[in-house]
């Protein structure tokens, strides 16, 4: 993709720049793609705004979320020279990552399969989209780092909750205070990502999962979130309980009874049409 044009002073044309985040329908796949590939996909205001009314395209007709990013890396972390150039950092960088949140907020909270495709530097608030991702693709170069530490900042964008829960406090803690880079196979093992395949199958591994996705059992899948977002606030019992009435229901809807029927007579489940 070409760079953002600039005018004479240097400073971009607002009205020829390209989008910060693309969006385009793929069948019942909702494809965003962070473009701001000449910053590494830094993020800024108007791609934290870009990203939150993309998220919010997520409608009923859509099975599956596929997030990519654009150019070389997929997303290296905040925008440094814009907190930089700030006058007051502290109010900006907190009103930076409460929009960035809503964004953040809405891709965790999705019912649909959340699929995402890492590939280059994956740093600071890009690694923190990747801790919302249910499938996470990750090319073999890639190197995520944490980075927060680093310029003498805290995480944001949900990393201090979705991290340690991935790979564990005290592997995080390490990670997170020592800036150390965490190569493709190391986040595999300690199930940061979900798949590690050559850097240039990412996008068509990632986009061929969400095709798949968004072609099954969509309720179910969102009952299956809802279950895992739900369980680290209930006892082992009440999570019993509510996989229970989960799988009841499951089994009552138009995609259980397809399913079953499908498994019994030796064919290919079709939940959707």
């Amino acid at each position: 993709m070409a760079d953002n044009p600039e005018t004479a002073d240097g400073s971009a044309d607002q009205e020829t720049a390209p989008p910060p985040v693309l969006v385009e329908r793929e069948g019942r796949v909702l494809a965003i793609t962070l473009n701001r590939p000449g910053n590494g996909n830094a993020i800024d205001f108007p791609l934290a705004e870009a990203l939150t009314d993309a998220v919010r395209q997520a409608d009923d007709e859509v099975g599956a979320v596929l997030l990519l990013g654009a150019g070389d890396h997929f997303c290296l972390g905040g925008d440094l020279a814009e907190f930089g150039a700030a006058d007051e950092p502290g109010r900006f960088l907190d009103a930076l990552a409460t929009q960035l949140h809503e964004a953040v907020a809405g891709l965790a909270e999705l019912d649909v399969p959340l699929v995402i495709g890492l590939h280059g530097g994956v740093g600071g608030a890009g690694m923190s989209l990747a801790g919302v991702g249910d499938v996470v693709v990750c090319g073999r170069s890639a190197k995520l780092r944490p980075a927060y530490l680093a310029v003498g900042l805290t995480p944001d964008g949900g990393m201090s909750w979705t991290l340690p829960r991935a790979m564990g406090r005290v592997r995080f803690m390490d990670l997170a205070m020592t800036g150390s880079v965490l190569r493709a196979t190391d986040a595999l093992s300690m199930g940061v990502v979900s798949r590690v395949v050559d850097d240039d199958e990412v996008v068509g591994e990632a986009s061929r999962l969400a095709a798949q996705l968004a072609n099954g059992p969509t309720a179910s899948f969102g009952r299956l979130k809802k279950l895992v977002r739900d369980g680290d606030q209930r006892d082992f019992r009440s999570q019993l309980f509510a996989e229970a009435t989960a799988i009841g229901v499951s089994a009552d809807s138009p995609e259980g009874r397809e399913g079953v029927a499908a498994f019994l007579e030796k064919r290919s489940a079709r939940f959707q049409g």
